[in-house]
Parts: structure tokens; sequence; C-alpha cells
């Protein structure tokens, strides 16, 4: 048996022993409950037979079966639901009395001349809710109890009452004891707390025998008092005695009923029935710490699971596992104990090695100079008297082992699996994706969960409380608050369990967080375990904004809210239906330093849209979040609500009243409004050294260690990888001296062939490592072939020895390594940016110097998920609509008059593969039209359900961006920026020909006014932008603006006002001029950063990069509205349409088509139209 266990861990297994101490003391006086001036107690009046006023409870609470709205405290250790009579009625008396009693210790008692303070109060304090629900959980582990008002009782250092004669010195013996009520409109639960040396005296004498040497106990427990007996007479009522005589007195501070000395648990009332009070079960026993340990070994055998039981944890950290408040483990065996006790980080001595004596001896503070590894890079290690903590650098947010920069946005991976019931049908979910990317700057969260089966995929819809996680780890902080990620950083356990009414089924929730990737992102495993209700295919849910309120402990947060969300389906209509959550975070929290004052919380949920896409099998949340303190805010600061023009790379800092500041977060450049991010690594600015090389990161920079080399004891040196075993002499002789020395060894692990086959594995002293051959990129697990942008990157970084020259350009690659479209480039002297084609080629006039970066669109469509849904249309509904281009889709956004009916947003066309950029609308034959720049196309689909996209104009195109459709004259108007040119075609492709190929640069919006015949483009050429005019077919061009503008990318024609209006993302103005150059005015200020635009009644809906998302304005330069689509990217191109839907029968075009720029066209004449409206009313009544 001891053969097979190595000496090293026999010898871990002695010191673990000697350390353990199984050490179980009475509660501490600090321990108890809050109680003093300082928590709004009142004080008894000093006396020896003192009564309290009345304390009036805000609810009733149960006491046996009966409710009581009253409570009195009297100086003689008791709690009554009534006044009291004089003391030498009941104080001499035995047990039980004939009034209602709550007795923690029932005695004659005297506070007279400053001998001992007796306080009170009743409290709703979440804290003090949370500890004693926490409290009866450890005395009543089935019971299910949230208390909701508490009354709280507290004699501290209060004396016997005692004769003084001159023969007689006063006694010095004071006892501290306290009583806590819990309760809500069901149960009532006691507490009896005794702390250690907080029983000095255990009777007293009677006053009217001081003559003779007796000594009554203390009396505890509780009494109904008499009760009425048939009509005229009275019998006792049901009592409780916790005590008997002197040495059950002494028993209250040296055993406990729930697993502490000194803290006894009662069940003392319940509103439907009760007999009597019902003590909890956990007895604890006081007893002393062993000065030795006997080591005893298991009788089992070595085994490699065994390993897990030596795993070392650090004490100065909760387990962030744990769901409940800690309490002791009386039944645990030794070996459990073991991974809680052993400290982390002490320095073992075992060369020679004496299996039978160990002697150990080691300073047990940790400091910062031995453990200052266990910071974030980005955080300062601080000591304090008791051990170390690590802060956040300036310029960054967390708990100082995990630090992100403030203001930049963040992302999450992880997978999802378990088991859910729908319906009866078990769905399995084995290790699916999840991806949350968060724009931190207004706490938008967008969930994506992919590969969900159906019926679970409608099913889980309800289920945002899976994506909030995210959405309160990086909520907008308000005044005086913190998000989770603040608090907790990214090691974290969160349970919630999610109960749906009526149907009361019940999903638990496990979301695991196992810390920052090597891309800085966090990692996060989600278990789901139970059963949902079903939802109809196809139906919808809406989930309205809701509040709930987070309650802080050391290590824990709890909170439980009850929340609606309404069902849509063909079926059933619209259904409301309801569901409680109740969830609580474990983390690791650092107690050495200054605490939390944090109580409680608001976390505020606005805009919530979930959605399940059937054909890409892809379930979506998005929710935007605040966090502050309870209550509304009374001023709200745009970085506050989140409407502010801040980049989503930078941190919006509040000034005085609606002004604020915008600063690019740490580890970004720019003016606050565009923000890009720094290579350290390019620029030398990295703290990596020796024997490592620099990774650059969004906002950051990760040091890696080279091969061979590994980090050091500090966390941030590299030094060679040493392995150590041990080689024991006299090894089976268990109980004589061995001597042990230490050897190197070595395994070759690439004999197994770990790496990928395009990898080279490299053995080194102790480990391995893969790395990918020339011409592939991956971590040598994975290797695909290097794409050109990876290429000419590594091409750069390795030019100098591995180490990229200071100030160099390193091309930057995405995630597929293709290249960015935006390239920037920056250092201590200068910065700037432009776009690149796929090939990385720098666009002409598209370099920007200022701060404001170029609108660039990639040329590449992301990688195609699978399986495609059809590429079929679904039509809007009735009425009027916004079509927007996001990238691989068509949205539609249903306009209720002009304000956006959210919740009936949907999508019209999937185009896998594509990137749509410019559309517009022909309103005659209910077509849309778009560009495609990935696969260099233009194409149009009719608006009938189940239409397929059409290809008309598929050669001799290079990046088509805006176009506009002549509904009088039946053609098409295109720009193309890479060719620079203007061209136009019939609708159906043929007749094309070129209008405009000089004078052009980078050529982006283009409108039409068909009424006049006119063409109105614009030109965002960095060096001299320009908006121009001609006539349709090429006459007459000139410039219309070009001074006071930098990025004209959104261009529009308001047929209301008959001017043209362009949004420019380089001043933020939104203007608008008359064709003829005259009345320019400046309509809005205070933009982000617009894309397309078109103007429909009183207002302009414009698409924003910064917000991504459609926002709408009012001609009187109001915001109204903002719309973010539950998938977060860049949207593009916008257009309407109008079309009405008479009782399924009739469609008819009134006297003008509201498309991307309006035209008016008498299709049918207004009197024929009100004609048959009449008609088709008087049929159909």
């Amino acid at each position: 048996m001891f053969i097979k266990m190595t000496w090293d861990k026999i010898a871990l297994f002695f010191l673990q022993l000697s350390w353990t101490v199984q050490h179980v003391t009475a509660i501490h006086r600090h321990d108890i409950y809050p109680y003093g001036m300082f928590y709004g107690d009142v004080t008894l009046q000093e006396g020896d037979d003192e009564t309290s006023e009345v304390t009036t409870l805000t609810k009733p609470m149960y006491f046996y079966e009966t409710s009581f709205t009253n409570l009195y405290v009297a100086t003689n250790g008791i709690i009554s639901t009534q006044d009291l009579p004089m003391e030498k009625q009941y104080v001499d008396d035995g047990f039980p009395t004939d009034f209602p009693v709550i007795a923690p210790f029932l005695a004659d008692i005297d506070t007279s001349k400053g001998k001992g303070s007796i306080f009170y109060r009743q409290t709703e304090s979440p804290t003090v809710l949370k500890r004693a629900e926490a409290d009866v959980k450890r005395g009543f582990p089935d019971a299910t109890f949230t208390p909701t008002h508490a009354f709280i009782a507290t004699w501290e250092n209060v004396s016997a009452y005692e004769e003084v004669t001159r023969s007689s010195s006063p006694s010095s013996r004071i006892n501290t004891f306290q009583v806590v009520l819990a309760y809500n409109e069901k149960d009532t639960y006691a507490l009896f707390l005794y702390p250690e040396d907080g029983l000095q005296f255990f009777g007293t004498r009677p006053k009217e025998s001081y003559n003779v040497e007796i000594e009554l106990p203390a009396r505890v427990g509780f009494t109904r008092g008499e009760l009425s007996f048939l009509f005229f007479s009275r019998t006792e009522g049901p009592y409780y005695s916790v005590t008997s005589n002197e040495q059950s007195v002494k028993n209250l501070y040296q055993k406990g009923n729930i697993g502490e000395p000194g803290v006894w648990l009662f069940h003392i009332g319940n509103r439907y029935s009760f007999q009597n009070v019902i003590p909890a079960q956990h007895e604890t026993v006081l007893t002393k710490a062993p000065p030795v340990l006997d080591a005893v070994f298991p009788d089992e055998d070595y085994t490699e699971t065994d390993e897990e039981e030596y795993d070392r944890i650090d004490p100065d950290f909760q387990d962030p596992s744990t769901t409940e408040f800690l309490e002791p483990e009386q039944d645990s065996s030794l070996l459990e104990r073991l991974n809680q006790e052993v400290p982390l980080g002490h320095n073992l001595s075992l060369f020679p090695l004496s299996p039978a004596v160990i002697h150990y001896s080691t300073d047990n503070k940790e400091t910062c100079e031995r453990f200052q590894q266990q910071c974030s890079q980005n955080a300062h290690c601080t000591d304090y008297s008791t051990g170390f903590c690590c802060h956040c650098s300036s310029g960054f947010y967390g708990n100082g082992r995990h630090c992100l920069p403030n203001g930049a946005p963040h992302r999450v991976n992880g997978k999802v699996r378990g088991t859910v019931l729908v319906g009866g049908t078990a769905v399995q979910l084995d290790r699916i994706n999840l991806h949350a990317y968060i724009v931190v700057g207004d706490g938008r969260a967008y969930t994506a969960i992919s590969e969900v089966p159906e019926p679970v995929g409608w099913a889980l819809m309800p289920m945002a409380p899976i994506g909030g996680l995210f959405g309160w780890l990086f909520a907008l902080e308000l005044p005086n608050s913190l998000n989770g990620f603040s608090i907790t950083g990214a090691e974290f356990t969160r349970h919630a369990d999610v109960t749906f009414y009526p149907g009361n089924q019940r999903l638990s929730i496990i979301q695991t967080a196992m810390g920052l990737d090597n891309q800085n992102y966090l990692n996060v495993d989600t278990h789901l375990q139970g059963s949902v209700p079903f939802i109809p295919p196809g139906a919808t849910v809406q989930i309205e904004p809701f509040k709930d309120t987070y309650h802080y402990y050391p290590s824990l947060i709890t909170s439980t809210s009850v929340r609606e969300f309404t069902v849509v389906s063909a079926e059933n209509g619209a259904e409301t239906h309801t569901f409680q959550v109740k969830q609580n975070i474990t983390y690791r929290d650092c107690n050495h330093g200054p605490r939390s004052e944090l109580e409680t919380q608001e976390l505020r949920m606005e805009r919530i849209f979930v959605m399940y896409v059937k054909e890409e099998r892809i379930l979506r949340y998005a929710i935007t979040n605040k966090i502050g303190p309870l209550g509304e805010p009374e001023d709200v600061n745009p970085c506050y609500s989140g409407n502010h023009d801040c980049d989503t790379t930078a941190q919006c800092v509040p000034a005085e009243g609606q002004l604020f500041l915008c600063q690019c977060a740490t580890g970004y450049r720019g003016d606050g409004r565009n923000c890009y991010d720094v290579d350290e690594c390019a620029e030398g600015l990295s703290s990596c050294g020796a024997h490592s090389y620099c990774m650059n990161l969004p906002g950051s920079h990760r040091c890696q260690c080279e091969s061979g080399f590994e980090f050091g004891f500090d966390g941030r040196t590299c030094q060679g990888k040493i392995h150590l075993h041990f080689l024991c002499l006299d090894s089976t002789q268990l109980y004589q001296t061995s001597l042990c020395f230490v050897v190197r060894a070595d395994v070759d692990e690439c004999r197994d062939q770990p790496c990928h086959t395009h990898a080279l594995c490299s053995n080194s002293p102790g480990s391995f490592q893969c790395q990918c051959r020339p011409g592939y990129h991956g971590d040598g697990f994975l290797c695909r072939p290097k794409t050109q942008c990876e290429q000419h990157r590594d091409s750069l970084q390795s030019g100098n020895g591995g180490v990229p020259l200071i100030g160099a350009f390193i091309p930057q690659c995405d995630e597929e390594g293709q290249y960015r479209p935006q390239q920037c480039h920056g250092s201590t002297d200068s910065s700037y940016c432009w776009c690149v084609d796929q090939n990385g080629r720098e666009v002409p006039g598209t370099r920007s110097h200022d701060a404001v970066k170029p609108a660039c669109i990639p040329t590449v469509a992301p990688p195609t998920m699978h399986p495609l849904p059809r590429p079929d249309v679904t039509p809007p509904p009735t009425g009027t609509s916004l079509l927007y281009a996001q990238g691989q889709q068509i949205g539609v956004l249903p306009l209720n008059g002009t304000q956006m009916d959210k919740q009936r947003s949907s999508v019209l066309l999937a185009l896998h593969g594509s990137i749509v950029v410019g559309i517009d609308y022909d309103c005659r034959e209910r077509k849309v039209y778009w560009s495609d720049l990935a696969g260099r196309t233009i194409s149009r689909a009719s608006l009938e359900p189940g239409s397929e996209p059409e290809i008309i104009i598929n050669t001799a195109l290079t990046s088509p961006e805006g176009l506009a459709i002549d509904a009088a004259r039946r053609r098409l108007f295109w720009v193309d920026s890479t060719s620079d040119k203007i061209e136009t075609a019939n609708l159906d492709g043929s007749d094309r020909r070129v209008l405009f190929d000089t004078d052009l640069v980078n050529p982006r919006a283009i409108v039409v006014d068909s009424r006049t015949g006119t063409l109105y483009w614009t030109d965002w050429n960095r060096e001299a932008p320009k908006i121009e005019s001609s006539s349709v077919d090429g006459q007459n061009r000139r410039v219309l603006v070009q001074d006071g503008i930098g990025l004209p990318n959104a261009l529009t024609y308001d047929s209301t006002t008959r001017q043209v209006c362009w949004a420019d993302a380089g001043t933020k103005r939104l203007e608008c001029i008359s064709p003829n150059g005259t009345g320019r005015r400046v309509v809005h200020s205070d933009l982000s950063y617009p894309f397309s635009m078109v103007a429909f009644a009183n207002h302009y809906y414009y698409t924003d990069w910064r917000r991504d998302g459609v926002i709408a304005l009012s001609r009187d330069k109001q915001s109204t509205d903002e719309h973010l689509p539950d998938q977060r990217s860049h949207l593009y191109g916008t257009t309407y349409t109008l079309f009405i839907l008479y009782y399924k029968v009739l469609v008819m075009y009134v006297s003008f088509c509201l498309i991307h720029f309006p035209c008016i066209f008498i299709y049918i004449y207004i009197y024929i139209y009100i004609y048959i409206y009449i008609k088709i009313n008087q049929t159909f009544g």
C-alpha cells in the first residue's frame, strides 16, 4: 500500500496533517448580528425592572399559531408580545410564565448606574435578512424560508441584580447575549446567540430570599402564556424550555444546534398549524485544539485520483463554487478537510526527509513579495496586516486578480451543455458554442448560442437570464456603483433557479467563469438542467424592461426577482407568463484589505430582445444594462443614459450637468469619439522581459515565454523549466528515517504525437511545444495555411530577429486571417488610419491624419455558418417599414406613424456570404435592390412570400456601394468606390453605361430626385470631401457642397422640404441645403457615426456605426428613439417601404411611393382611390 505512494506525496500528507487543527470555538462577540446606536438601535432605559415602549411591527409576526403586531423588550432578558407585569410576578418564578415570552436569558438583570446596555430594533436590512436566511438554512436544510423582516435585541455587558452590603463588593461578572427574530408572512424563526466569554453568571438570587444562599438558574425558552378555555377559565398554553439547571445554562455557549457553539435556532411560529417550538438538530460541542495531531494513513491504496485531494488553494479566498454561506463540516473526514486547510505557497524543506517526525516552520503571513504573481499584470499588490490584496491599476477595472481596460468592449466565449425537458421531450445540449459581445461604454450585451436544436431553441427564448449574467458583469456603472466584474473578476460560479408559472417547470442554470484566455476574453461554462414550458415554433417572445436588486456579502451576491414575458403565436395569440429567478454568485474575495460598503445595488435591464433563428439554429439575447443605487437617479448625464457619442472603445466621463468627456480606453488612442488600438508590441511599449515575446491584444498585450521557458515565481520573469522528482533510499521502511534526493527526469511527450499533422513537436525538460510548420498558422494543435495578411505580418515581425523595429507598421489581421478593412498606425509623434482592400492595398483618398477614423467597409464576407437558411423573402408587415442592410442580411423595422415598432422587427432576407451595403426600394413593382460588396454584384428580390434573389449585374464591379432607383424612368444608379465610377442601367441590368469616371476618389452615397430628374452623390475623399449633383443623363455636373464637411457618408432627399440632406461622421452634423446651393442649415450637431440615412415625414432615420443600430431624429432637433438589432454588427444602407393591404383583397399605392429617395407619381388618381376605398368599406362593413 505504501510502496505505491511516492515519498513526495507522503511528505505533503504529513505536512497537511500537521497543519490540520479542528478547533471549534464559540461565536465571537464581533460575529453576532450588528447592533448599537450606529445601526439605528433604540436603547432601553437603565434600571432593574424596565420595559420598553411598544414596538409596532411593520408586518405581523407569528408566534406559535397567533399573529402579533407588538413587541416589548424587558431588562430581565425577555421579549414579550404584550406589556409586562412587574418583575416580582415572574422573575423569581418557574417556567413557563403566564404571558407570552421569548426568553434568551430570563433572570434578575440590572443595568442601573451604567451596568451594561440593552439595544433593540426592527429592520428590513438585506444584509441582516440574508444572513438570517442562511442561518435558518444551516439548521433546517429542507426549509424554504426567505425572511422579509427581523427584530434584534441585544443585552450587552449586563449584570445580575445584587444587594451590595458593607462586607461585600459588586461582582464583576457580566453577560452578553442576543436574540434575532426573523419572519415573513408565514413563518417565524428565533436565533439565540451567546458569544465566547459572553456568559459569566448563570443565574440570579431571588430578591425575597437573599439571606438564603440559593441561586435560580436562568430560564431559556418560549411560552405561549395562558390561553382562554371555555368561556370563563384559562389554561396553560404550550411552552418549550431549553435549560433546566446550571449546567444546561453553561451549555448555551459550549454547544449549539446549527453547527456553531453559542448559536441556537428554533422554529417558533407558523401561520397555518403549529403545535410547539421545533429546535434545529445540528449539535456542536465546544472543543480545544490539541497540541499534536497524530497522523493516520488512509487504508486505501494510493491512486491517481487521490491527487485531487492535495490540490492547494489559497486560504485567503473562499471557494468560488460554494453556493451557500460557509459553515463547519462536523462529519467531514480528515482527508476531506485537507484540501481546505493547506496554506498556499509555504516554503517546504523536504531534503533530507524523515517521515516519522516532520518539523515545519514558516511565517504564515502571505505578502506581495512572495505572491504578487497572483495579481493581474495590470494591477498592483498591497500588503495589509493579515495578508495582501490585488488592486487594478488606474485605467483598469476588476478585482485585482483580473483587470480589463476601462471603457473597452469585451467578449465572452464558452460552451453550453445539459439536458432540457420541453413538453415531455428531453433535448440534450452537447457543449454547443456561446459567444457574447459587450459594449461596456453603454452596457449593451449581445449573446448568441449556436447549434440550438428545436424545440428547445424556441422554449429558451424567455431565458434572457442566461445572457443577463454578462449584462450584470459589464453593466454601465451609475454613480457610486460597481458592475459585477469589478467585484468578482473572471473567476466565479453563478447558480440560478428559474421557476415558471403557472406550470411550475424548473430550470437550473449554473455558469462557471474560468478566467481570461490568451486574448483577454472571459471563458464561461454554462450548464442547463430541468424543464421549460413549450413555446410554439415561429412564436415571438417579448420581455419588458425590469429591475433586479442585488445583495452583496463577502464572497457572495444574491438576488430574487419575478419577471413577465409575453408569447405571441399564431395558434394562441398573446399569452403572458411569469417566472421567478433566485440566484447566487460566489467568488473569491480578498478579506485582508478595506471592505466594500456595498449592501445593495439595482440592475436595470432595458431594451430586451430575444430571438431564435430556426434556419441558423441560433438563439440570441440582447440586453442593455445599467447598475446603480436603489431608486431612480435625479439628473441623468448622457454617460449614464447611454446617449453619448463616445467610441465603443472609449470611456464616457461625466462632467457638470449634461456635459461629458470621451476618453479612449487604456491601450487605445484617439479623441475619444474615434479610438484605435495601440500596438504595444510594435511600438516597444510592452513589459516583456528576456526569453519572452509580446502578443498584441485589443487594448492590451500579453507576454509569452519562449520555448523551453516558463514564468517564474513572480509570474513575469521567464526562466528555464525544471521538473523535480524524488529518489528515496530505504523507502519501504515507513517508520524509519529515509534519505531522499532530488533528481532531474524528463518524459518525451513528442513520442505520442500530440501536435497537428502540420506542426512540429519540440520536447523540452518537463514539457513540450507544438509549433505550426512554416506557411501554416495556429497554436500547433490546430494549423491552417497562412493567409496573405498573416504572411505579411509575420514577415515583418521576424525580419529583425523576431522583434519588430520600434515604430514599424505591422498589418492587423482579423480572426480569419484577412486584412482588417481599417488599418491604423501610431507612435508617440503621430497616428493615422486608412482603408485597405482584401489584398491589403491602401485605398486612395482614405488616409486620415486626424482623430476621425475612415468608414472602411470589409470586402471579404465572414465565414459561412451552417446550416444555411433559405435565401427567400419574408415580407414586411402591412404599413410603412424601414429596410436596413446589416452585413449578411436585410432587416425590417416597421413604423407606427413615425415611431419604430421594435418588437415587430424581423429579417426580410438572409444572404450568407454577402456584405450588403447599398439598398433601395422600387415602389411600383415592390422589389428591393441591393449591392453586395463581397460578391461584387447587384441583385434584387420581390417582396412576395418565398421570392428568391435575382442577380442583375455581376461583371465589372469592384466595390459597389450606394445605389438608387429612379422609379419614374425605371433606371438604376450606383457608385463603385474602387474603380471610382458612377454607372446606370435599366432595372433588369440591361443598357448599362458609365455616367462619370473622372474626378471621383471615394464615392459612397447616391440619391435621385425623380420629380426633377436630378442625381446627388457624396465623395468622402479625405483630402477634399464633397457633395455633387447632375441630371440623371449625366449632364450639368457641379459641386453642391465642399466646405465644412469631413466624412459625408449618408445622403437623402427630403421631399417634404425639397432639400438635399447629409449626415457627416467627421463633423457629427446633419445638414440640409437647397438643390440650388442656398439655404444651408444645421439640423442636428451631435451625431455619433452615421453611415446611411433616409427621410420620412418629419423624421430622419440613420444607421449608426457606433451604436450599431438605427437612430430616429425628428426635424425639431430631438432624438426620439433608437433600434439596436439583437445581432451586433455594422449597419449599412437604409430605405423604407409603404404598401397597404385592405381586407387581403386589394393592394393599392397612394399618390406617392415612399422609397429611399421619395418620388411623386400619380399611379391612381386620388379621387379613384377614395372611391374604391369607400366601396371596399361598404362591401365589407
